[in-house]
């Protein structure tokens, strides 16, 4: 059982009793609990109740008993742990009932309901109807979430074909993905690309097929450093104001052409012949610039800005057999 399973189950345990439950009757309802030492239990205990108190949970100690104080138990109260109520407009109130429609996620459900079957089989007393607090409503309908969802909290290196803006077909990438986010009404994965040795995002709308798990769980660790959101606002793409020239092969990188801002034809080109068209390409970022005339192959070459000349040279060293 992961740490995160075993907080929720804690949250779902003491949520869904009627009365206080004693820690007794808690170590002997959880299996991870119940399998530790007694000194490794209270440590356990402890740490979980101070984690889900930092994570806003009221976990409440109350006396068992009114006349004999010293056996104490534990509780969260529905009445303090419920939001308070919430004004709307109808369009507010439009918008949030959408969400909740798109947002139900069916993995985090079953785990919900397979806490419950193994409490309710444990011999707790199971109130359903004080679930609705604690509901996970956390999903996408991208049919790849799950899988790197999952991935990343498992540590495990996925492979999955990747088609870039501008690209013509998707490429394998191999990704040890950090975590799922979501910016600017996308949802992307954040990773270390193992191939390029160096953290990438990756839209998921942009993935062909299916995802596919690589090796075993815990196959590398999360830089320590790492904040998901200020590294997915820095790699995602920004307003295109930057400039950068491109030498494309007549008749060829047609979705290239299609974002250009002017096109110069009969330009001198790399194999000494005038069949290339010189493109004038604003983007946003030197990165995504050069991924994009790159993915057209021996058919585009970056011209300038001489740091995106200077970071194409770099990826094309990184090939196997390819001469930069």
């Amino acid at each position: 059982m992961t740490k995160s399973e075993r907080l929720l189950n804690l949250l779902i345990l003491l949520l869904v009793q009627r009365r206080p439950l004693s820690k007794h009757k808690i170590r002997s309802s959880m299996p991870p609990y119940a399998e530790a030492g007694d000194e490794a239990f209270e440590r356990m205990f402890d740490r979980d109740k101070d984690e889900l108190r930092a994570l806003g949970v009221p976990v409440e100690i109350v006396a068992l008993d009114s006349y004999f104080g010293d056996e104490v138990g534990y509780r969260v109260n529905p009445e303090t742990f419920a939001l308070p109520g919430i004004t709307l407009t109808a369009d507010e109130a439009a918008v949030i009932g959408l969400a909740t429609r798109v947002w139900q996620h069916a993995g985090l459900a079953a785990a919900t309901s397979d806490a419950l079957a193994k409490l309710s089989a444990a011999g707790v007393e199971v109130d359903r109807s004080r679930l609705d607090l604690a509901a996970p409503v956390v999903a996408v309908s991208d049919p790849n979430f799950d899988v790197l969802w999952q991935a990343s909290l498992d540590r495990t290196r996925v492979t999955f074909d990747y088609q870039r803006s501008g690209s013509t077909s998707p490429a394998k990438r191999r990704l040890e993905p950090w975590g799922v986010v979501s910016s600017s009404g996308r949802w992307y994965v954040v990773g270390r690309d193992v191939d390029r040795g160096e953290p990438r995002l990756f839209r998921l709308s942009r993935v062909h097929g299916a995802v596919r798990r690589s090796g075993r769980s815990e196959a590398y660790e999360v830089p320590a450093d790492v904040n998901l959101r200020e590294l997915t606002a820095s790699l995602s793409p920004g307003p295109a104001t930057e400039t950068g020239t491109a030498l494309v092969r007549a008749g060829a990188a047609h979705a290239l052409r299609r974002s250009a801002t002017s096109v110069e034809a009969g330009v001198h080109g790399p194999d000494d012949t005038d069949e290339w068209d010189r493109l004038t390409v604003v983007h946003s970022s030197i990165d995504n610039f050069v991924d994009e005339v790159l993915a057209f192959g021996a058919d585009a070459v970056v011209e300038s800005p001489d740091e995106a000349r200077q970071l194409a040279r770099q990826r094309l060293a990184a090939v196997p057999g390819v001469i930069a």
